[in-house]
């Protein structure tokens, strides 16, 4: 569950760096780049975060 809100916050602030940078004119190629990266990001930081140890083997 933690999981899922961790990415959820993320795509919350990739939707407002999308926003603004769309209010900036960007070229809407650089726009997806970007999004897609920080999607990746966010992804890899939220497993990263919520994990749980492994147990004793």
């Amino acid at each position: 569950m933690s999981f899922g809100l961790y990415v959820i916050g993320f795509l919350i602030v990739i939707g407002g760096l999308v926003y603004g940078a769309v209010m900036l004119h960007l070229p809407v190629r650089w726009i997806v780049v970007g999004a897609v990266v920080l999607l990746g990001l966010a992804i890899l930081t939220g497993v990263k975060a919520t994990r749980q140890k492994d147990p004793p083997a």
